[in-house]
């Protein structure tokens, strides 16, 4: 029987990196749960890691023998409108039932509300099984993860009503958008007011493209200082679909992910909460709460872009033209190694992203039992640090790479990736969102340009350098410091120039470098380690790097002000 987890030892290998020690430790805060009786906790590492390969193995099977089996039917029903509700296709209300019974809700809460206390990235390996099954349900599966937000920054009245509830298998989404503010959310203006005699906030307005928008349980971004027009005036708030007041008015009709539902929904005096402080909802709350969804996406696209290697590698073994195979054509097997290339070193750059997202935030977990020690507070600070300068790597060039190898599925299809009876078709569609939500490949560009041009990202390529590889790696190290040494002249040329708009205008070449640069570092440390999984897709992936790398540089050097003027358009 297939198992999404268990055919795919990549996966496996990641959860036995050297670093996850450190975390679980850290995680299970010295195994406290198991002391206080609590039976399914674990005991030492070892236990905890044995629970973890459980969960994940569940997944896969879930994933492999539910989810992908549903995943076409979900495709051609969709969701549906209903007096206001939003109707779930048929499978999709067996999809989740059947990961309600799998225990696989509240995966990442704590257990004395009912969870599973998963790190960050056991959850993203969860969510990279669900989304190859089917993209679209890995969006309703993994906002449960919003519950982190209200964890993180709610009440504890707050945690302890709503929490049990998600790890019940309750659904969850984040309300955001609206038709005026959409990746400017200092736009926001639904109204929130307090009502005095109820004691209690009501919300007023519309909210539009909201993934999974009939949820259980929804965060809201909402403005609730009367007379304001920026990010200062707004406020998080909890809403609860028990108490009413939102009905769904439309459903999007969208190219892909056709299960995940996608509303517009109206805000009639809804009775809500406030979480956390007032005027600090979009400045601090969404910040979270968007960083998390952003590791999910890249979750989400890694999980695709596995699929669609795995079906463009079973055609190319099975089609045969001119005589053979049209896997042993050299055009073909070049963009089954660059496929794979991308899939292995984006999946690196995935989980190296969880990790450091791991260790911050254990550490501020810690941090509200009992004061941290100065080293702790360093360590925290640092993997803080990381853990937002990787999020936007790992979310923009996975979703890049999902849509890549989404298309490439289909060239090697050839017409019949064409044709809708091919899964192919339906990984190219779905991808697409994949780069646009959450904040668009440029936006992720925006939040990273800064670690460029300060010499963050540099510094880290600089330490992974002074790692040791194996013999048979180190000429591609070697390679790689060569293409460090470039982008480092390329990052100072742009500094140097001293120009706000050729900075923005060549600021997507620096952060491709980046992301790279970086990725072909982390590929040769994994093939150092595992080089019967990862040795083939090293020498393709650094090789790719090497190519677009020295060419990027090249247009950044020879670019100057001048330049600029061919590509404004009128």
């Amino acid at each position: 029987m297939a198992n999404y987890y268990s055919d795919h030892p990549e996966i496996a290998f990641h959860l036995s990196h050297p670093e996850m020690k450190h975390l679980v430790d850290l995680r299970e805060k010295d195994y406290e749960d198991a002391q206080k009786g609590i039976d399914y906790a674990p005991v030492d590492f070892e236990d905890a890691m044995e629970n973890y390969r459980r969960v994940l193995e569940i997944t896969g099977d879930v994933a492999a023998n539910t989810l992908a089996v549903n995943s076409e039917s979900v495709d051609l029903e969709g969701p549906h409108l209903e007096n206001g509700r939003m109707i779930y296709a048929s499978k999709t209300v067996e999809n989740i039932e059947q990961t309600r019974l799998a225990g696989l809700y509240g995966v990442s809460m704590p257990r004395r509300y009912g969870g599973l206390n998963l790190p960050n990235v056991v959850f993203s390996m969860a969510s990279e099984l669900v989304a190859a099954a089917d993209a679209g349900f890995q969006n309703i599966w993994s906002l449960q993860s919003c519950i982190d937000t209200l964890y993180e920054f709610g009440s504890e009245e707050q945690r302890q009503k709503y929490i049990p509830r998600i790890c019940a298998g309750e659904t969850m989404s984040m309300d955001l958008t609206e038709p005026d503010a959409g990746s400017d959310l200092q736009r926001v203006m639904l109204k929130a007011t307090y009502d005095e005699k109820e004691q209690c906030w009501r919300l007023n307005g519309v909210k539009r493209f909201i993934t999974n928008g009939d949820s259980d349980i929804h965060l809201v971004l909402a403005r609730s200082e009367e007379g304001t027009k920026d990010g200062r005036g707004l406020s998080m708030f909890i809403y609860d679909k028990r108490n009413g007041g939102v009905d769904v008015r439309h459903i999007e009709h969208k190219l892909g992910i056709h299960g995940s539902p996608t509303c517009e929904l109206t805000y009639k005096n809804a009775k809500a909460e406030l979480c956390g402080d007032r005027k600090m909802g979009l400045i601090k709350y969404v910040m979270a709460l968007m960083n998390g969804a952003r590791l999910g996406i890249a979750a989400q696209s890694v999980g695709l872009s596995q699929e669609a290697y795995n079906e463009a590698l079973a055609y190319a073994r099975e089609r045969a033209q001119f005589g053979q195979k049209i896997i042993e054509f050299p055009a073909v097997y070049d963009m089954l190694s660059r496929m794979k290339a991308k899939l292995d070193a984006g999946r690196s750059l995935l989980y190296q992203t969880a990790r450091y997202v791991d260790l911050y935030k254990c550490l501020e977990d810690i941090a509200r039992d009992r004061k941290l020690t100065p080293e702790e507070r360093a360590e925290m600070k640092q993997y803080n640090r990381l853990a937002d300068a990787f999020t936007p790597i790992a979310k923009g060039m996975n979703s890049e790479y999902a849509n890549q190898n989404a298309y490439g599925a289909i060239s090697v299809h050839g017409g019949s990736g064409f044709i809708m009876e091919y899964k192919c078709q339906r990984l190219y569609r779905d991808a697409r969102i994949f780069s646009i939500y959450e904040g668009t490949t440029q936006l992720q560009v925006v939040a990273a340009i800064r670690y460029v041009t300060n010499g963050t990202y540099l510094q880290v390529m600089r330490d992974m350098l002074q790692k040791e590889v194996s013999a048979a790696m180190q000429p591609l190290k070697e390679r790689v410091a060569r293409l460090v040494d470039l982008y480092e002249q390329a990052v100072k040329y742009v500094n140097d120039a001293g120009n706000q708009e050729l900075h923005d205008f060549l600021a997507r070449r620096l952060y491709d470098m980046t992301c790279e640069i970086i990725m072909s570092l982390l590929i040769i440390d994994d093939a150092s380690r595992a080089p019967e999984l990862f040795t083939d897709s090293a020498n393709v992936y650094v090789r790719m790097a090497e190519e677009n790398v020295c060419a990027k540089a090249y247009y950044v050097m020879h670019f100057t002000e001048a330049d600029l003027a061919a590509f404004r358009t009128e």
